[in-house]
């Protein structure tokens, strides 16, 4: 497994600097741009976030596409308390609140109705999705107090507060799959849920509290989200849903389950915001954008599936 993952790593490295070679040629003024460099930082946090969220049930063997309607049901909760009852608190602990619940949903229809993963969650996305649109009919809100918009545009020694929340939550999420009982029955049950349950660990507790975990990360998505756009909408972030899927999967997590680490996912996560920012310089179509990302997700989903990231002969 360190073999595979030091070559899933290696690899990627590789492409980071064929990418910034690449771009550094074709296009090298505006490639250095200070304006280039503050696009890219401005849109990683939101990315990571969201990434994170995703990696960890992939780490279990599962999946949640509900990540993106989570974060904009929070979205949209905080926005209503802060524009029509100017009460950003209670906003905050209600989208805290419903992230746990939505995470607890999630995860009790997998581990213990025995849903499939992939329908749990597109079902609790389709229903997220349509409660959003309902209550909202599908307007945006807008107009958020200063105090939300400040997160955006404060630095703390040259570095954007984004960028800090984020680096802050990957270190809790490195924490808790690294350090505790909890990340290790993660990997435990992606490599075999049966016999981790027979070793004694409460699987359906883990799977409930990765659920929880994940949604209640797309809140912080939200909140950055809301204090990048000044606005909340019922069908923000769609391309999203991918890219987290690629990042975590081209950052060495194995689709099945049971490994992966960070420092992989954060390398995938600025290589694919390379590409991402160097191709809108392009004027690349977005179109041809997503089939990139399909096309790459595919390719890494069979190098991982045949063993090819340092399969060694003998």
């Amino acid at each position: 497994m360190k073999d595979r993952l030091d070559h899933s790593i290696k690899y990627l490295l590789i492409l980071f600097f064929v990418a910034i070679i690449i771009f550094s040629v074709v296009i090298p003024d505006t490639f250095w741009s200070i304006s280039s460099f503050q696009s890219m930082a401005s849109q990683i946090p939101i990315l990571g976030i969201l990434t994170l969220a995703m990696a960890i049930p992939m780490l279990s063997g599962g999946i949640n596409l509900s990540i993106i309607a989570s974060m904009n049901a929070c979205a949209l909760i905080i926005a209503y308390y802060t524009t029509k009852q100017d009460n950003l608190l209670l906003g905050m602990v209600i989208s805290f609140l419903i992230s746990i619940i939505i995470g607890l949903v999630n995860g009790m229809l997998i581990s213990t109705i025995r849903v499939s993963p992939i329908l749990a969650t597109l079902g609790t996305m389709t229903l997220i999705n349509g409660l959003n649109i309902l209550f909202t009919n599908g307007t945006t809100l807008s107009n958020f107090s200063p105090s939300i918009l400040l997160i955006d545009s404060t630095t703390i020694v040259f570095i954007p507060l984004p960028i800090i929340i984020f680096i802050f939550l990957s270190i809790i999420v490195w924490g808790i799959l690294e350090k505790t009982k909890l990340g290790k029955s993660i990997y435990f049950i992606g490599n075999n849920e049966k016999a981790t349950f027979f070793s004694g660990i409460n699987t359906k507790r883990v799977i409930n509290l990765i659920y929880i975990i994940s949604s209640v990360l797309c809140v912080f998505a939200a909140i950055l989200m809301m204090s990048k756009l000044n606005s909340a909408k019922a069908s923000y972030g769609d391309s999203y849903l991918l890219i987290s899927i690629l990042a975590a999967v081209l950052g060495g997590v194995n689709p099945d389950g049971g490994k992966g680490k960070l420092i992989g996912i954060m390398i995938a996560l600025i290589l694919l915001q390379i590409i991402e920012s160097g191709l809108n310089m392009l004027s690349v179509s977005s179109y041809v954008t997503k089939i990139l990302w399909g096309g790459l997700l595919i390719f890494f989903i069979y190098l991982q599936k045949n063993n090819l990231f340092g399969r060694r002969d003998g």
